[in-house]
């Protein structure tokens, strides 16, 4: 009998996150009663960052795929600032777009280094980078600051589809997630005894939906690939425009 193997493209990774990121931003918006919105919406980064490193990895020119993402960032920032502060120019928060451009900018030069063959070499350059990553990121505010950009080398060093990588991605998100991020918690009553939950912990729940990940791509067409881009920058538009005058 034939093993059925269930996996996800990344076509498919890339829908999943853009919903969960939709349902946090709509709680973020207009429908701010409904938490749950914002708990499941934590899955969305990790995913996204891991989509990063795939895109790195797979681009057949590293030059226009960071042109992409940095003409979108650029589109995106007036929808972002406007979404998240009514205002056109907002300094102190930078929309993801950023984190990742940094992020990618760190793997490059991770990626050369390692093209060299010396370990000492590759050490050295994977704890300056991730310092110097998670500094730019705190003082250019971007989103999920440092933290963003550790997600992203996270994904990156460890790739690979071995049960060592999976336990490490495990410890080392729930570490930037619970312990450095933070942010909000929720109860939850379990046999008798009230427990206080993370809620950015909820994004390790990304796990699962990225381990599902095979490698297959599934059906690429350049009208989905703009589609993703574009989709950031114009639900942000449509949720300032339905907070501002409905």
């Amino acid at each position: 009998m034939k093993k059925i193997k269930f996996d996800l493209t990344s076509r498919a990774l890339h829908i999943l996150a853009m919903t969960f990121m939709l349902l946090d931003h709509m709680w973020a918006t207009v429908c701010s009663d409904y938490s749950w919105m914002t708990q499941v919406g934590r899955i969305a980064f990790p995913i996204f960052a891991f989509m990063t490193v795939e895109g790195f990895v797979h681009t057949s020119s590293l030059k226009k795929y960071m042109g992409r993402m940095f003409l979108f960032a650029v589109i995106t920032e007036i929808p972002f600032n406007l979404m998240l502060s009514g205002s056109i120019i907002y300094p102190y928060h930078q929309n993801v777009l950023w984190t990742f451009l940094i992020g990618l900018s760190v793997i490059y030069l991770n990626d050369r280094a390692r093209k060299k063959g010396k370990w000492w070499l590759s050490l050295i350059t994977a704890a300056g980078t991730a310092l110097l990553g998670y500094v730019i990121g705190m003082i250019t505010f971007v989103d999920y600051n440092g933290a963003g950009v550790l997600t992203v080398l996270v994904f990156y060093f460890l790739r690979e589809r071995k049960w060592w990588c999976y336990i490490l991605q495990l410890a080392a998100l729930y570490y930037i997630n619970v312990e450095m991020l933070q942010g909000l918690t929720f109860g939850v009553e379990l046999f008798g005894h009230s427990f206080e939950i993370v809620q950015q912990g909820l994004a390790l729940f990304a796990l699962p939906f990225i381990w599902l990940y095979r490698g297959r791509r599934g059906k690429k067409t350049k009208a989905f690939q703009y589609f993703c881009y574009a989709f950031y920058p114009a639900h942000m538009i449509v949720l300032w425009l339905i907070m501002t005058y409905m």
